[in-house]
């Protein structure tokens, strides 16, 4: 498939995901990050998110929960461009009812080529990056293209 560039501002937009096992680490790591997640726009997973500003104080929009199809928003405004980070703290040693949506978010976040953190140690190298904060310019998808070739 084509590509196009997509520009991704210095103001990022940022979702946040944690499966239950991991939501205490996230809350520390944002309360350690807190400085800098402020400057940006949150998004995060419903319960993640409603704990998340309730220990953080961050203006966080919360979606529903995963299980219940946050998830699947997450995956919807990454394709619509409106997410540009994902940091999803995850469960390797636990099954999750919901595990195929969390592989389609996986997924999705691929194939719109945006910046994913697993875990504390690959968050804290994504925010410590250097283009962090700063306007960048990203291959994604030529949509526009794909659907014209697809029509013709």
């Amino acid at each position: 498939m084509k590509t196009t560039i997509r520009k991704i501002s210095a103001r990022k937009s940022i979702a946040l995901v944690a499966h239950d096992s991991c939501k205490q680490s996230l809350i520390q790591w944002t309360l350690q990050h807190k400085a800098s997640l402020t400057q940006h726009t949150l998004y995060a997973t419903g319960t993640t998110g409603h704990l998340l500003a309730r220990e953080s104080g961050l203006n966080i929009q919360a979606l529903l929960s995963g299980p219940m199809g946050g998830d699947q928003q997450l995956g919807g405004l990454i394709a619509e461009k409106k997410i540009d980070i994902l940091i999803f703290f995850w469960d390797p040693m636990n099954a999750a009812p919901h595990d195929p949506d969390v592989k389609a978010l996986m997924r999705i976040a691929t194939v719109w080529n945006i910046p994913v953190a697993i875990n504390e140690t690959s968050a804290n190298f994504l925010l410590s990056a250097a283009l962090f904060d700063q306007e960048i310019g990203i291959n994604v998808p030529d949509y526009d293209g794909y659907l014209a070739e697809r029509l013709a």
